[in-house]
Order: C-alpha cells, then structure tokens, then sequence
C-alpha cells in the first residue's frame, strides 16, 4: 500500500511477505542495498510483531520527526523507523524484538522515498530478491499475534480495558502500540 507523509513529502510503501526463506540474512539485506537506489530506505520487520499497517505508517512519521527536530537516536532513517517501531531506544534490543531473523517466515516492509516511482521501482526489486509471497495481509493484527505483542510493548490488561470500552480489542492493542512509539520521543 502506498501512503504519503505530506508534512515530509515522502512517499511510503508498506507491504509484506509470506512463506519468506531467508538462508543468509546479511546476504539477503546486501543483495537489497546493492540492487535499490540510494535514495530510498527501506526496513524490514518481523510481522509477528506488527500491529496493523498504522503502526509502521507512525514509526515512520515519527522517526522523520525525530530527525527533523534533531532529537534522533540514530544516524539513519531506517535504524529510527525500527526504534521507533520497537518502542526502544538501543538498536540491538530493537532488532531483537522486531527485526527479521534468518526464522521470520512472515516479513514487513516499508519503503521510504521522495518519489512514488522510486518507491515502487525498489518494491519490485526488493519482491524479486525476497523470494516470497508478497501478501498485505501478515501486517494486519489478527488474535493470533495479541498476547506475543502485548508481552513485547508490555501492555498490561487495565490498559487495554481502559481502551476497549471505546473499540475493539485489536483497534485497543494497535493504538496502544502507537501510544508506546510516541513515549519514546519523550524519554530522551
């Protein structure tokens, strides 16, 4: 799916992979950088850890933010997308949590460029090297990844009492997320 984060003119590509086989994950990420243009970032995360589309769609706004307003963790736009998506301030705890593993069988991505045509060009790339079923659907936030996320954000069950009452509890645990991503930038 495509999106635009308007107020930083960047074009957002989020998607995912199923039955993904990643035997060398260094090879994997190099043959990627490699063969994608320089202008682009691109993340990849374990799916099993995503909240729905909305909460990379906010790491990634609020990675641009950090850097914007020169209060980022990281030297890269990538490494503050996956700390921001973590909901952590080291990277080796946040690519424990989120990041793909040579196991991940259910990958997410986001891409991030200037140009849609950019963004979608380093898609078809990145879809070939992946070798994998490109399907939407792992992103989505389905009662089989509820109790692993909310052992990974440490969400307690008064929280997600206190929002279910307004909405689902899926919609509670996704926004919750969102709300752990946004605490990040208060604590450093």
């Amino acid at each position: 799916m495509l999106k635009n984060i308007l107020e930083f003119r960047k074009h957002l590509i989020i998607t995912g992979f199923r039955n993904v086989k990643i035997v060398d994950l260094h090879e994997f990420l190099d043959k990627i950088k490699k063969k994608t243009p320089s202008s682009i970032t691109a993340q990849f995360f374990d799916a099993d850890f995503v909240a729905g589309w909305e909460h990379l769609y906010f790491a990634v706004f609020n990675a641009l933010l950090s850097i914007k307003q020169k209060r980022a963790i990281s030297k890269s736009l990538g490494m503050e997308i996956l700390l921001y998506a973590s909901a952590q301030h080291q990277i080796r705890r946040a690519t424990e949590i989120i990041g793909i593993k040579p196991e991940s069988q259910r990958i997410a991505m986001i891409i991030v460029s200037d140009k849609a045509a950019i963004a979608e060009r380093a898609l078809s790339v990145i879809s070939e090297q992946a070798k994998a079923q490109r399907d939407e659907s792992v992103l989505e936030l389905q009662t089989d990844k509820v109790a692993m996320i909310r052992k990974t954000f440490g969400i307690t069950d008064n929280e997600l009492n206190a929002i279910e009452t307004r909405k689902n509890v899926l919609e509670a645990l996704t926004d919750l997320v969102i709300e752990r991503m946004a605490l990040l930038s208060t604590k450093h």
